[in-house]
């Protein structure tokens, strides 16, 4: 494949013309990976956080927060409803943060970082939550639990992916 460039996007055509440089093409042509991450996270952002505003959301996320000393002064500090509702808003911001970086690329960078300090938090969950790791015949594996707090480690790697995005397009 070949970059030609255009304006401050850079275009790519196949240099053969095979399925795969086509479809590779196109599919960066038209910026899908990024399209994906942004709808994706924004629906994710949004809809984990306004769970997190109801009695049941608040206390699904009781142990993860209470076990993990990076936040759960914030239990201590605010209660576990008032606590989870902050949290609950402050993924709502990043969401609201990130789809309006689609129009104003600084806004996508705090977006992007916000999430970045969230979902590194959420990450350390997985060796602080009881639970987590379960034994099967002497060996460590996650467990559900375990691999429901794993996605977060993708999750932080696709907000690093954002205030990059968002930052060549601030420029």
């Amino acid at each position: 494949m070949q970059k030609t460039s255009t304006s401050q996007y850079e275009q790519v055509r196949p240099s053969g013309n095979s399925l795969a440089t086509r479809l590779a093409s196109w599919v960066t042509n038209n910026n899908v990976p990024a399209r994906i991450m942004i709808f994706g996270m924004v629906l994710m952002l949004f809809w984990a956080g306004s769970y997190k505003m109801t009695a049941q959301g608040a206390e699904g996320i009781i142990p993860l927060v209470s076990n993990n000393p990076l936040i759960s002064w914030h239990f201590k500090l605010f209660g576990p409803y008032v606590g989870s509702d902050i949290i609950g808003l402050t993924e709502i911001l990043s969401g609201v943060l990130i789809l309006t970086g689609l129009f104003k690329p600084q806004a996508g960078i705090y977006g992007g970082a916000i999430a970045v300090v969230m979902f590194f938090i959420t990450s350390t969950m997985v060796i602080t939550t009881p639970g987590s790791i379960t034994r099967v015949n002497g060996m460590g594996y996650m467990s559900f639990l375990g691999l429901f707090l794993y996605k977060d480690v993708l999750n932080l790697g696709v907000s690093f992916y954002l205030i990059s995005y968002f930052g060549k397009k601030a420029v």
